[in-house]
């Protein structure tokens, strides 16, 4: 079964929803699927596709050009290289020969280096270029490390949609053709920017600005729903790569033998007596994109770890490994565990941590089972964060 939706004038959807994929790029979790979108637009005098799918879902997406009775397509506009967005630029060049592609300068490179594409099928353009389709337009818009180096949005001044590839995207596999209930649709763009974005948010500052300009009606991302109320997602957006934070704790923790279990419990306790938010995560059962998706707003995080063999757990490092990599704006950072005979945890976590800009709290790690004078330290951590959170 095929189908093409319409989404505005001569205009359609024509990507497919993959109901099963739950891993992306062999890391990040998307336990609802995703969507790959690819826009096809029938414009007077040429016929032009934003975007085309995973190699993997390339057949459907010709069947949807059938179901329209697509029968040319005079210029494939890639917004960004990646294989999720480009892999069937090849077999649409092999149905349609007589189509160029249409990116800039950075994005025509990588797509060269990964899916062979011969300099002569592409065609070059810059910020700000312009093509005129006949009865629609085509303007440009540069908007790199959002989040490649190469990413661009088109945007279409005659019904006032903006392509935005990644951008305002989420990985969510819906029927939904539009954003409808947002206590669905705004966690999973959260989920997204969180995993993807994140790292880049200070960029994505000067980029959202620059597309404020624009008269944006519709924005039609590369996955997930369209939003038709785009202010929504855009303020959203704002919210999330500014510099304020909530007034809450992330506790990623795990344990081997209930030590730091009972540590991490008590600090969540104290904490939410003192009115702090907290949110515990056993990382044995807690997938990497909650507790990602808990960085873009925590002001604090606290990591958890037994000392294994005079070292951090690996699920304990690794969650810090993660926290450094995507640059949260979190203001503080401690660490707290137990050990049996000794070791150099609290260094190894530190030293994974230098991406981190936040204040490095006094770390509490205790010997054996927590004892009455390890439980006060514990609380005057908890003291220290709740004074701290009320500076911010």
């Amino acid at each position: 079964m095929s189908f093409g939706r319409k989404i505005a004038d001569k205009i359609y959807t024509v990507g497919v929803i993959d109901w099963n994929r739950r891993l992306f790029d062999e890391l990040v979790e998307i336990p609802d699927g995703t969507t790959y979108n690819s826009y096809f637009i029938d414009g007077s005098e040429l016929k032009v596709l934003i975007d085309t799918v995973d190699t993997s879902k390339s057949d459907l997406l010709l069947k949807n050009l059938e179901s329209l009775r697509v029968d040319r397509i005079d210029y494939i506009v890639a917004n960004h290289a990646e294989q999720d967005h480009s892999s069937s630029i090849p077999v649409l060049l092999d149905k349609f020969p007589e189509a160029m592609v249409v990116t800039n300068a950075k994005c025509k490179d990588l797509l060269k280096e990964f899916l062979l594409i011969p300099d002569e099928k592409f065609r070059l353009i810059s910020d700000g270029d312009r093509i005129s389709l006949g009865d629609k337009t085509l303007v440009f818009q540069m908007t790199p490390w959002v989040h490649w180096p190469d990413t661009q949005c088109v945007y279409m001044p005659e019904d006032k949609i903006l392509f935005s590839c990644d951008f305002f995207g989420s990985h969510i596999a819906t029927s939904d053709l539009f954003c409808i209930d947002e206590t669905i649709s705004i966690p999973a763009a959260k989920h997204y920017y969180a995993e993807i974005m994140m790292p880049f948010r200070k960029i994505i500052r000067t980029n959202i600005e620059k597309l404020s300009q624009l008269d944006i009606q519709m924005i039609a991302p590369s996955h997930g729903p369209l939003h038709k109320e785009p202010q929504k997602i855009i303020n959203t957006y704002k919210e999330w790569i500014s510099d304020s934070v909530k007034n809450l704790v992330l506790i990623p923790y795990v344990s081997m033998h209930e030590s730091t279990k009972i540590m991490a419990e008590y600090l969540t306790y104290t904490l939410i007596d003192m009115g702090v938010e907290v949110e515990l995560m056993d990382l044995t059962s807690t997938d990497t994109g909650k507790i990602a998706t808990s960085l873009v707003d925590a002001a604090t995080v606290l990591i958890g770890s037994p000392t294994v063999l005079g070292g951090a757990h690996p699920l304990a490092a690794y969650v810090a490994f993660l926290a450094n990599a995507l640059r949260p704006k979190t203001r503080f950072v401690g660490i707290f565990g137990s050990y049996g005979w000794g070791g150099r945890m609290i260094e190894q976590l530190k030293g994974l941590l230098p991406n981190i800009s936040g204040e490095l709290l006094e770390p509490v790690i205790i010997k054996g089972i927590p004892k009455e004078k390890d439980f006060e330290q514990l609380k005057n951590l908890a003291i220290q964060i709740c004074e701290k959170h009320k500076t911010i």
